[in-house]
């Protein structure tokens, strides 16, 4: 008798499992990998997909995709030519037939992501999808002085009655925009849930009564974020009865983030200050515990402003226990906030469920009370320290001692203890647990007298790990480490630095490298490179986002005895090609007098000896003959030059900004036959 035999296969699956396990993937090129299988698999991925991003030129109205009906979240802030007006004369030839097509092609929208230049845009396409839930405003742009209070939001109020969600944090616009477009539309901005405000465009942030109007207009919100003027200097700021009317206002916060615009820039400290400012907030102690008793679903708080707030403690002690969902904590300028006596906790350090903290310009803390903070919250996933001088190696690494079981995420930024060398030592303890890291690459001369190499007697927090015996036993790779983060003043080089202990990362897939300074304080770097091509080391490294957007030079002629930013580019940029990577960010330096930060030909040139990259976004400008070289990266799929900073030049028929220019590079680009 016969034997048959049948031979099972993953489309023998029901088509409702099948589209569930299509459905699951989130990596973009691993869906339209799948997509490629079978036509049975081509469709369940079109049914499937929620998510969408269009990349394509506004003008080519005949390459709208028609087959993702199945699209709720849409983002169109990046079609080209970006930051021109969507659905101008220029972007698209017929902006009405435009917004109608979109309808037909995505009638399931209920969130929207937009460049919106002026208001024309919103006004045409608000009406086509009235079930918007959600809208996120992009503009880097400045705002057109001569629209009316509110022109810009006013569309979505209008047409959108549904939306619980708006995000307006990366909109240029003018703080006296919002309060009267909520007051407007009183009953719509009720249904918000979620409003963001975190603008660093706000040169001063919100005033107090402007901060209250809003919280008194949307008293459902569960999310709010907001960048507020806090300095008492200034008419109008924040201040006690502030803070409390947002508690009443709106009870249902589960997230509230306090912002003084100036900490929005990621302005460095200096190590060397003592960690005070000049003014004090007038934010007293007692009103912190009233505000955080009248909000008992909050689950992350940040408190980060400019001011003092002096003996904070006894008020995270009552957050702690008025609070009992929070597990994410981040402030700055709060002094007090863990003071340890003997083995008594207090503060912060009574905040036993949060799994993040983040602290900024603590003056006041030491070792013993970053130690208390570590015996108190013993889930702590994330960590991130700024400017707080007093901290030591040997405080941080007794404090990663006690959480070597969770934490896996680390920000050591702006300690005057801790430079490069030194947080990595007082890393060791979870070196094989670490995942994301950010040090400051300074150059320190102290760490063996705080490592306790010497014959001092040990204090009370001095545990064995801190002993030079199983320092050395300790395993030298950071086998789980994927993203790196460092920080170098300018004329800095990057190869000492992974030389000091970051030689062995076999699963670093990511690398952020911010440089910050002023070369017109340099006549030359001391060595030709900076370092790039030492990245060959880490086997795994594929992302890289390269800012030296805050490196300030010379764009034009420079003075005798000086490089300009072209000569700088080049040294920053000199051996990227010999790493493999696959996508690049990249933010040129700047000449703040003229506002330009753009490609130069040095750079340029560099950039094209990138073989394997598939993906490369300049945030910057550049000549069209410059983008021209990077045609010869056969791999590359994906170019964009964005001006995404504040303020975004304006000057759009510059060589450099020019759409038809971006518009026959990107032919040019498309063009070309690629192999996957």
């Amino acid at each position: 008798m016969a034997v048959s035999f049948s031979t099972t296969t993953i489309n023998d699956l029901p088509d409702v499992i099948l589209s569930n396990i299509i459905a699951a993937v989130s990596d973009v090129r691993a869906r339209n990998a799948a997509s490629l299988v079978s036509r049975k698999w081509l469709l369940l991925d079109r049914s499937t997909r929620t998510f969408l991003t269009l990349r394509g030129n506004a003008r080519d109205l005949f390459m709208l995709p028609s087959c993702f009906r199945s699209v709720t979240h849409l983002d169109l802030s990046l079609l080209s030519p970006w930051g021109h007006p969507l659905l101008s004369s220029t972007a698209a030839s017929y902006p009405a037939l435009f917004a109608q097509l979109l309808r037909q092609s995505f009638p399931n929208v209920k969130s929207l992501i937009i460049y919106s230049r002026n208001p024309s845009a919103l006004e045409l396409l608000a009406p086509q999808w009235p079930s918007l839930s959600q809208i996120k405003l992009v503009r880097w742009h400045q705002r057109p002085p001569q629209l009316p209070p509110g022109a810009d939001i006013l569309p979505i109020f209008e047409n959108c009655r549904d939306i619980n969600s708006l995000d307006l944090s990366c909109f240029y616009c003018w703080t006296d925009d919002i309060p009267p477009a909520v007051k407007a539309h009183p009953q719509t901005a009720a249904k918000l849930t979620f409003l963001n405000l975190l603008n660093p465009s706000f040169t001063e942030g919100f005033k107090a009564q402007e901060v209250e109007e809003i919280s008194k207009a949307c008293p459902n919100l569960k999310k709010f974020l907001i960048a507020c003027m806090f300095d008492p200097r200034y008419i109008g700021f924040v201040g006690d009865e502030t803070l409390l009317a947002i508690s009443i206002n709106c009870p249902k916060l589960s997230l509230l983030h306090l912002a003084d615009p100036s900490a929005l820039l990621n302005a460095r400290a200096d190590p060397d200050t003592q960690g005070f400012t000049q003014e004090d907030a007038s934010i007293t102690v007692a009103t912190l515990i009233e505000m955080f008793s009248g909000l008992p679903l909050l689950e992350e708080l940040t408190f980060d402003i400019s001011n003092n707030i002096r003996d904070s403690g006894p008020a995270f002690e009552i957050l702690n226990s008025k609070c009992p969902k929070l597990r994410s904590l981040k402030l700055g300028n709060f002094h007090g906030i863990s003071m340890p006596i003997e083995s008594k906790l207090d503060g912060i350090a009574l905040c036993q469920r949060i799994e993040s903290l983040s602290i900024r310009n603590v003056a006041d803390l030491t070792d013993m009370g970053l130690i208390a903070i570590a015996r108190g919250c013993s889930n702590l996933v994330k960590f991130e320290v700024q400017g707080c001088k007093n901290i030591t190696v040997r405080g941080m690494r007794t404090f990663v001692s006690l959480l070597n079981r969770t934490l896996i995420d680390v920000k050591i930024s702006c300690c005057k203890n801790l430079g490069a060398v030194s947080s990595l030592k007082s890393l060791e303890p979870i070196q094989d647990r670490i995942r994301k890291l950010h040090i400051d690459c300074v150059t320190e001369s102290h760490i063996d007298d705080e490592l306790g190499n010497n014959n001092r007697k040990k204090r009370k927090f001095d545990f064995d790990l801190n002993d030079s015996k199983s320092s050395d036993s300790m395993n030298e790779t950071w086998s789980k480490l994927e993203h790196l983060s460092l920080w170098f003043s300018v004329g800095e080089l990057l190869t000492p630095f992974l030389s000091s202990g970051l030689e062995d990362c076999p699963n670093l897939n990511e690398i952020y490298i911010k440089v910050e300074g002023d070369c017109r304080h340099f006549s030359k770097p001391s060595q030709r490179e900076f370092g790039l091509q030492s990245l060959c080391m880490f086997p795994n490294l594929s992302k890289m986002q390269l800012d030296c957007g805050e490196t300030i030079g010379y764009a034009h002629t420079a003075p005798s005895g000086q490089m300009d930013l072209s000569l700088w580019e080049r040294f920053y940029l000199y051996g990227i090609g010999a790493v493999n990577l696959e996508e690049l960010d990249y933010w040129p330096p700047q000449d703040r007098d003229v506002n330009q930060r753009s490609l130069s030909l040095p750079a340029a040139g560099l950039l094209q000896e990138c073989v394997m990259l598939r993906k490369l976004f300049i945030h910057g400008t550049a000549h069209e003959h410059f983008l021209m070289f990077l045609l010869r990266i056969q791999s590359l799929r994906d170019v964009q030059l964005r001006e995404d900073y504040y303020p975004a030049p304006e000057n759009d028929m510059s060589t450099e900004m020019r759409a038809d220019s971006c518009s026959r590079f990107e032919d040019a680009l498309n063009r070309r036959r690629i192999e996957d």
